[in-house]
């Protein structure tokens, strides 16, 4: 009977196969097996059924106490996040005289995370010591991941210097995963990679790869993508092989350093094929994006057209691609076939739409799907979406229009808005609008002295020179500094990189020498760069040159 009773509770899929369940085991008598009893609570928790586990494990927790059922309860009731309950079946273990052993508290440790219970997490702590469960390895894990998650990383790392033999034992790699997790959490992966590079050697190779790919993938959250390729490149020497979600993370370093790692990406993409991973739909949107980043498009839909499986987050990453490379009549003719294909898009989707009718120009589209994202796809208009909308409308011309819709908006206007309204009165000489978001502008981001060098080449245009002369002057004395200009160039398997003004480059003179000669051809033409850019207050220098590739 108990394999019967075993057999039913893993087949159990609803309300009524639980109760069943439950009849049977009254009418045998084997709610009182603590092995059966914690299976039928763990069933009746997997299936979102906690309040009928909780009464179950009520009436027999008094009758017939067991640590081991306890244990599932608590456990159970995390998975349910009914964390306040899991504590107080936690609290409940000394009063029917038993003590909590080393699944306990990591069970509560983790209920007092969902809480942010601090003070309790400390209590339990103090119990655990007293219980002399200090040194076991799983309550000192989750003892430093209850630290790490609510923020107290030095706690844990107290907890971590004291475990004994922490240092040399192979035995507690669990531990150190849980030390380096939390620094990558909280935003220090210098600290997790020095960890690592110390953690003892173990030969369960699941962990070791689980912990370098949390160290990869820490950098490329902290927009930190070269070390996030050094952290993976010094993996393969260690041969730690990769898996599909190393892979990930190391993509996502990739796509943030668009064409600098290009062809890092190109090998790993070689590589997901050869490890059969190539239907992987995250790792095919991630090679999207990857593609897409560093400028080459064709690659990118050439792996969105040979995907098998397409998930929203797909059409998404190549329509944003095709908007975002200037290519707005594929964007909307792929989100047609979206549409065809009845997926259905999300907001994200809508901000890539509006974005490829701006570069088109297409206002009367942008007006349709911006009012079908409420009343046909039943999406929220967030501020994003004003901004593309109110983009679209200045490129287009329709600077009143894009005007009252900042003033109809939910939203405070920030930054993005009123810098494309700055933008549109540039391109199309409306000073006053202009005017109007530089006053916004400098409250938002004073520091940001290409707002009044737009201003000022706005009035410029006008003729307006002596607001022109303001502009600059507000500039200065509000100690604005101009950003110098920048450019890169990628010459076989180097990025050099320019900035107006330096002069560092180790073949500056030769640089300095073929812009002369340009400056002269250009002048033979009878056309005057200098008093050009002047005018519009451009820097020329290394940064303006792109005609490395003869050197």
């Amino acid at each position: 009977m108990r394999e019967r009773l075993g057999f039913l509770l893993k087949h159990c899929s609803n309300l009524k196969h639980v109760e069943t369940a439950h009849g049977f085991m009254v009418r045998t008598a084997l709610h009182h097996d603590k092995l059966l009893l914690s299976q039928f609570i763990e069933t009746c928790s997997s299936l979102g059924f906690s309040a009928y586990a909780h009464s179950v494990f009520s009436v027999n927790s008094q009758s017939h106490p067991h640590i081991y059922v306890f244990n599932t309860m608590i456990k159970g009731m995390t998975l349910c996040n009914s964390a306040f309950e899991a504590l107080l079946v936690y609290k409940s273990i000394g009063r029917v005289g038993l003590r909590p052993d080393c699944y306990s508290f990591p069970f509560a440790l983790k209920a007092v995370v969902d809480l942010r219970a601090m003070s309790l997490g400390t209590q339990i702590h103090s119990q655990a010591i007293c219980a002399g469960l200090e040194s076991n390895v799983h309550v000192v894990s989750a003892l430093i991941q209850m630290y790490s998650s609510c923020a107290r990383i030095s706690d844990a790392r107290k907890v971590f210097d004291e475990m004994p033999l922490a240092s040399v034992c192979s035995d507690n790699v669990v531990v150190w995963m849980a030390m380096i997790a939390g620094y990558v959490k909280l935003g220090d992966p210098d600290t997790a990679m020095d960890l690592l590079s110390r953690m003892p050697r173990t030969q369960t190779d699941g962990a070791v790869l689980i912990t370098w790919t949390s160290v990869i993938a820490g950098y490329a959250q902290m927009d930190r993508p070269d070390e996030a390729i050094a952290v993976f490149l010094k993996m393969q020497l260690e041969n730690v092989v990769p898996d599909e979600i190393a892979m990930l993370a190391v993509l996502s370093a990739c796509a943030q350093l668009g064409a600098f790692h290009i062809r890092l990406g190109e090998c790993i993409h070689g590589y997901v094929k050869k490890r059969g991973f190539d239907q992987m739909v995250t790792l095919k949107n991630a090679l999207i994006e990857m593609y897409s980043n560093s400028g080459n498009i064709s690659n990118a839909l050439h792996v969105f057209e040979n995907m098998t499986r397409r998930t929203v987050i797909s059409w998404t990453t190549i329509i944003s691609a095709l908007a975002f490379h200037g290519l707005g009549t594929q964007a909307l003719e792929l989100f047609s076939r979206m549409e065809m294909a009845q997926v259905k898009p999300n907001d994200i989707t809508f901000i890539a739409v509006l974005s490829a009718c701006a570069h088109v120009g297409l206002v009367d589209l942008g007006r349709y799907y911006f009012h079908a994202m409420k009343y046909r796809y039943e999406i929220q208009h967030e501020i994003q979406h004003y901004g593309c909308m109110i983009d679209l409308l200045g490129r287009a011309g329709y600077l009143a229009e894009a005007l009252k819709l900042v003033s109809e908006m939910p939203f405070q206007p920030n930054a993005a808005i009123w810098g494309s309204l700055l933008a549109a009165s540039n391109i199309h000489g409306d000073a006053e609008l202009g005017e109007l978001a530089l006053l916004h502008l400098v409250q938002l981001e004073p520091w940001n002295s290409g707002n009044y060098a737009l201003l000022s080449n706005i009035y410029a245009s006008a003729g307006r020179w002596d607001k022109s002369v303001m502009a600059r002057k507000m500039m200065r004395d509000k100690g604005v500094r101009k950003m110098p200009g920048w450019s890169f160039i990628q010459v076989s398997t180097r990025t050099h990189e320019f900035i107006a003004g330096d002069t560092s480059h180790p073949q500056f003179d030769r640089i300095h020498g073929t812009l002369f000669t340009l400056n002269e051809q250009i002048k033979t033409a009878h056309y005057d760069p200098i008093n050009e850019f002047d005018n519009h207050d451009s820097d020329i220098g290394p940064a303006s040159i792109s005609y490395c590739s003869s050197f």
